[in-house]
């Protein structure tokens, strides 16, 4: 009798377990919920940006008043009529060629052309022309690159032996040789050309010569 009255009190109690069991789980859950708060993320709003509007000022446009067009030249008009008036004279179109004054002369070219003025001897320089050798001076561009060879100068001298124009007939490019030809042949004293034994003024053409085993 007794182990009936046992199973009677734990089925009747069964219920009253249960319900506590789940108040109990109801609250432990709410309690931990409030414990531990869902988490939001914070963002971070972009920063505003200081936007400067510049006013500029626009000039008004002034309008130009334009003058008016000049009128139209008037055209003639043709007339059915082809008598010609008695007193209408047509001047003669004929061109007097003798008042037309004539065209310019064409202007002179600023280098003169050598021209060649027969003499009886040419000139030379005073001293030979080792004289001319002396006056020379390699340029140093030309002996670094190894340049050598021959500059013709086209030299104008007058009848009391200066040079007075020079040209180059015959180059070795620019390393500076044909300015030391030219300054040579300037530097030297010449005697005059002579025809009939009276000096003259002649162009000549004298070559210059470069030669690195002659360079000290």
């Amino acid at each position: 009798m007794e182990e009936v009255s046992e199973r009677l009190k734990l089925k009747l109690n069964y219920r009253k377990v249960i319900e506590l069991a789940t108040i109990i789980a109801m609250s432990l859950l709410i309690i931990l919920f409030q414990a531990f708060k869902r988490f939001e993320p914070v963002r971070k709003l972009p920063k505003a940006r200081d936007v400067v509007i510049k006013v500029e000022e626009v000039p008004l446009t002034q309008q130009v008043n334009r003058p008016p067009p000049p009128p139209r030249p008037s055209v003639p008009i043709p007339t059915e009529s082809e008598d010609v008036p008695e007193d209408l004279t047509i001047e003669s179109t004929e061109i007097d060629w003798e008042e037309v004054p004539p065209p310019p002369p064409p202007p002179e070219s600023e280098e003169e052309t050598p021209i060649f003025i027969p003499f009886d001897s040419p000139p030379e320089p005073i001293g030979g022309w080792g004289a001319l050798t002396k006056n020379l001076i390699y340029p140093e561009i030309a002996k670094k690159a190894g340049v050598e060879g021959r500059v013709i100068i086209w030299a104008k001298i007058d009848e009391k032996g200066n040079v007075i124009k020079t040209k180059v007939m015959k180059s070795l490019g620019n390393v500076g040789c044909d300015d030391a030809a030219i300054a040579a042949i300037k530097k030297t004293k010449w005697k005059p050309a002579m025809q009939r034994d009276k000096p003259v003024t002649v162009w000549v053409a004298i070559p210059v010569e470069f030669r690195l085993k002659n360079v000290e």
